[in-house]
């Protein structure tokens, strides 16, 4: 799609010119990446990874947030050592070079470009719920019109809004936790504490064995997806190499607890093999259990805040991608244009183009497509994660021989696990996921690639 904008290309934009300011402190960016990793892959998401693994489900959250950490301590370190980064695009190609930088940003776009376009009808679902009679293209327009107005307003607007979105979130699963912890523990009325039988009963803590938990890191990375966006924020950020390795270390923290905390109740309360047979979600289930009125309303809103808040950071991190494509002349110039309220404007509206373009195929694609377009997303992180981490690898040889301010620990074991434990994961899903999944993923890899050979090629001659 937009990689044809190479071939058209455009002059290198005078940085003095068009330049994002910097608004966003550790509060904003902390906030935007568990916006943007808890979203629907932990309240949508959990039945479908409950499912596969059953009790193991907390291993691969485990897992996958071990992997994380060393993965994000990675990116902190290189954005340290190059203040004068903007997105992590610049931090990947100063070491490994232009094709993985370029492939990097492109999938990085697909991502979210395709999450935001998914998300948007899934967002119209849950509105239904209260307007069964209004049809979804109307619910899910006006959604991607509020989205598109919040990102076009300022970029310090835009923080705020995800900052108290991404807060609403976390009080309610602060809440989730209490309660669950309530019930497991603490007998009262008519309630008996339920203990944790259930975590080895139906079929053991791994029912599905190994290849069930291999099945569900698909979903844990996809659900992990997002924080990343931390590497995004450079060029609009205060003091990013102070900043950000506070907030990759918090919301990191939160972002394990946030998520193993509230899988641990949910098979600690209700039987693995029962969480995915009914259509409501695990999270309404502990909620009416504890007897709380009108808890499937205050489920339904908070799950649909969730999505709206995991948009509102796609359609950031997509729109910067373009635009620093436009700074550097890689696609045309007028995706660079910056408001007076220092945003871009255009390609924030090229994005949302890309969101509404989604809301019409969804009508006749169906309810499938969103899961082939959510496998592929997981694929896409991790990818994102493996380049990041190989990157950061390469960045200490490079740089051996100056100090940073910050760097990661236990170098270069803690990179070289991440990437290890990646690759396997990697190969674990190829033969545990849908070859259709894999076949679209692989067929996106290959146009972005083959649209960098092209550019390669025409600009040779």
């Amino acid at each position: 799609m937009v990689c044809f904008f190479d071939f058209l290309g455009g002059k290198k934009v005078e940085k003095n010119k068009q330049q994002l300011t910097r608004t966003m402190t550790s509060r904003h960016i902390t906030m935007m990446a568990l916006g943007g990793a808890i979203g629907a892959g932990l309240f949508k998401g959990s039945s479908a990874a409950i499912d596969m693994a059953g009790p193991s489900v907390l291993i691969a959250y485990l897992i996958g947030g071990i992997i994380l950490l060393f993965v994000m301590q990675g990116l902190a370190e290189m954005a340290v050592r190059n203040k004068e980064a903007r997105t992590f695009r610049d931090l990947v190609q100063s070491v490994l070079g232009k094709y993985p930088a370029y492939f990097l940003d492109w999938i990085y776009w697909k991502m979210w470009v395709l999450n935001i376009a998914a998300e948007s009808v899934v967002a119209a679902i849950f509105i239904q719920y209260w307007l069964p009679d209004c049809p979804i293209w109307i619910l899910a327009l006006s959604v991607s019109v509020l989205v598109t107005a919040i990102n076009l307003l300022s970029v310090k607007i835009f923080a705020e809004t995800e900052y108290w979105l991404a807060l609403i979130k976390i009080t309610v699963i602060i809440v989730f936790i209490i309660a669950g912890l309530i019930l497991l523990l603490v007998t009262f009325g008519n309630h008996n504490a339920v203990g944790f039988a259930n975590l080895t009963e139906h079929g053991g803590f791994f029912p599905n064995g190994s290849t069930g938990l291999i099945a569900a890191m698909l979903v844990v990375i996809y659900s992990y997806g997002g924080t990343e966006i931390i590497g995004i924020t450079l060029a609009e950020t205060k003091n990013p190499e102070k900043v950000v390795p506070k907030a990759v270390r918090s919301t990191l923290v939160r972002i394990v607890t946030f998520y193993l905390l509230p899988f641990f109740i949910i098979v600690s309360l209700i039987p693995w093999n029962e969480v995915n047979g009914v259509p409501e979600s695990p999270f309404v289930m502990v909620f009416k259990m504890v007897g709380i009125p009108g808890a499937d309303h205050i489920m339904n809103a908070v799950v649909l805040l969730a999505i709206i808040s995991s948009m509102n950071s796609g359609l950031y991190g997509s729109s910067r991608v373009l635009y620093t494509q436009a700074v550097d002349g890689r696609v045309p110039k007028i995706f660079a244009y910056l408001s007076k309220r220092k945003v871009p404007v255009y390609a924030i509206l090229m994005c949302t183009l890309a969101m509404y373009l989604g809301v019409i195929l969804s009508l006749y694609a169906g309810s499938k497509t969103f899961d082939f377009l959510m496998g592929s997303l997981g694929y896409t992180v991790l990818f994102i994660w493996l380049i990041i981490a190989i990157a950061h690898l390469k960045s200490r040889k490079k740089q051996a021989e100056h100090t940073s301010a910050y760097e990661v620990k236990w170098f270069p074991y803690t990179t070289w696990v991440a990437i290890l434990a990646l690759s396997a994961i990697l190969i674990g899903i190829i033969f545990t996921t849908s070859i259709i999944v894999t076949g679209i993923t692989l067929a996106i890899y290959l146009f972005i690639t083959l649209t960098y050979v092209l550019k390669g090629r025409y600009q040779d001659n």
